[in-house]
């Protein structure tokens, strides 16, 4: 965190030493992550100001600053009232949206990277794992992200739609604002695809409204087949009461 004087205001400074990390991330992922940064502009993806490379190999990407992250806000409150937790994955959604309209994955989508103004505005961050796909139908060969929140065909490395990858990563996210808990025991990485095949399963002591069960357990779908698109997941009646 600091203050920015040319902004007027507190900002924060993501800063890479690529004296520290292999040069292959350096011209691969760093590379993708500061020209997807460069391009987009949503209200609910995180806005950098700019970038600022020294000498010395220090890299700087100056962006908005934001007090918290959804990890944290359902650390704190154990799982997110109905009303505030569609509000929040509407805004997801409305990025996720865009970012597909404009030929970019994001490949990580998770708890911790997705922030939170003071005013419960949410704002997608870290691409370091984000692709743009030009033609709209790259598949990625690319094992990335977190293994909770990595669809089977990722986990399984067979070669994968990152567009879908990131629906099922909304899936999860979904799940564990509403529930506090999160869908697939992870804690054996080789048994989770299959676990993930058995399909999502609730905790019996948690109330959750039907028409958002029913639009988890249509995205956490094993077969990216099944699993909807980023627009007809739009469509959906939970949503659309947001």
């Amino acid at each position: 965190m600091a203050t920015s004087r040319k902004y007027q205001c507190k900002v924060a400074i993501k800063v890479i030493d690529k004296r520290k990390i292999p040069a292959e991330y350096t011209m691969k992922f760093l590379a993708r992550e500061l020209d997807i940064l460069r391009k987009v502009r949503h209200p609910n993806v995180i806005t950098a100001f700019e970038f600022i490379e020294i000498s010395n190999g220090l890299h700087f990407i100056v962006m908005e600053l934001c007090p918290t992250d959804l990890l944290q806000l359902v650390q704190t409150s154990g799982l997110l009232p109905s009303e505030k937790a569609r509000s929040l994955f509407n805004q997801i959604t409305k990025a996720i949206k865009y970012l597909h309209e404009h030929h970019v994955a994001h490949r990580d989508l998770k708890c911790e990277n997705i922030l939170i103004t003071s005013d419960d505005q949410a704002k997608i961050t870290d691409f370091s794992f984000g692709i743009m796909f030009p033609n709209g139908s790259n598949l990625s060969t690319t094992y990335c992200g977190s293994a909770a929140y990595a669809s089977p065909e990722v986990l399984l490395s067979i070669p994968y739609d990152p567009r879908k990858y990131d629906i099922w990563s909304l899936g999860v996210i979904l799940y564990i604002m509403v529930t506090g808990k999160m869908p697939f025991d992870d804690t054996n990485l080789n048994a989770l695809p299959k676990i993930q095949q058995e399909g999502v399963r609730f905790p019996e002591a948690i109330e959750v409204d039907a028409n958002c069960k029913s639009l988890i357990k249509e995205i956490l779908q094993y077969n990216p087949k099944d699993r909807p698109d980023i627009f007809m997941l739009k469509k959906q009646e939970w949503l659309l009461a947001a």
